[in-house]
Parts: structure tokens; sequence; C-alpha cells
């Protein structure tokens, strides 16, 4: 068996784990609004540790999701955007009512609860050192960081807000932000 053949296999394998090998064995991989979100289940951190449960996005259906894939932790850009989000978290993601904000990454948990904890960070973290969510959702080619895309997705399940990339340094990308979070969670 050659390399790829096993990087491949293994690939699949920790796909159907996390239930996404549709999304790896060619599914749709250019989303739009409008379409279903891709479902999944990754490990979820928060600064208080790992989180028992697995999150599954299929079971937050009735509230709006984003998703903030992320390239690394406690680096500037990635800091920038997600104190951005803690400190307009109540404007932003309603305090959390039926807003579920997901960052999601590569790191690893450790890295991530570490961070999560030092900067009081009130909102979940997806450990996706698999990359298989950030192959879903076309954030990730399988290798390599994640680009910062930035998904909305309304209490029905749909795609109601994509922006790739997400411009964490632009004051505006947060008011478009907020408006998406807005009428998505209206939406229902």
């Amino acid at each position: 068996m050659s390399v790829r053949s096993r990087v491949a296999a293994v690939t699949a394998a920790v796909a159907a784990t996390f239930g996404l090998l549709p999304a790896l064995a060619g599914a749709q991989t250019t989303l739009k609004v409008g379409d279903m979100a891709p479902d999944f289940t990754v490990q979820t951190v928060t600064a208080k540790g790992v989180e028992a449960k697995p999150f599954k996005l299929s079971e937050h259906r009735g509230e709006t999701v984003v998703l903030a894939f992320f390239p690394k932790a406690r680096t500037r850009g990635c800091t920038v955007q997600m104190e951005s989000y803690r400190d307009r978290y109540a404007e932003l993601f309603k305090g959390g009512s039926k807003v579920t904000l997901v960052g999601v990454s590569t790191d690893p948990d450790s890295a991530l609860v570490s961070w999560a904890n030092d900067a009081k960070f009130p909102f979940r973290f997806a450990a996706d050192t698999a990359r298989a969510v950030g192959v879903a959702y076309g954030a990730s080619k399988g290798t390599g960081f994640h680009s910062r895309h930035l998904y909305v997705i309304d209490p029905t399940g749909r795609i109601a807000y994509i922006t790739t990339p997400f411009n964490q340094m632009a004051a505006d990308a947060y008011t478009e932000l907020g408006s998406a979070v807005s009428k998505a969670t209206a939406s229902k």
C-alpha cells in the first residue's frame, strides 16, 4: 500500500468516526447561502476544559450556530478575532442565548483550553486536528492550518451567511456578522 493510499485510508477512518465521510469522499465542498450545512461531530472545549459530550451540529437545530474557522491559537490575527468576539459576545451572539459560537482550528484541545482559560473566552472551540470539519466547509485542503472562514447557520440547519476570508481587522466585518446572526436568529 502506498503512502498516499495509507493517508487516504486513515483520513477516511477519522472522517467516518466523526460522521464526515461524505464531505471527504467528494461531496459538496463549495457551499453557498441556502445550502444545508454539512453535519459533523467534533470534540469541543471551553475555558473549563474538554466538554464531556462531543458537539454534533444537527443537535443544535433550533438555534443559530456560528462556525468561525481560524488558523492558530494565540497568533496575532486570531487573538484579535477571538478577543473581538469575547468583547462583543452579548451584542454579536446574544450572550449565547439561542446562538452558539464555535471557533474551529487545527490546534489540539489542550492548547485551546489553555487559551480559552487565559483569555476568558465565553464560547466553545473545536479541536479539528483531523481537519475533517475544515475540509467539509472548504476552510482546509486537508493539510496545514484552516483559512479564516465564517459561517452562520440558521435554526433550520441552512447556511444563512458566509464570509471567506473573514477580515478580523475590519470593524465592518463584525457589524455584518452581527446583522447576519440577528437575521438568522429571527428567521426561525
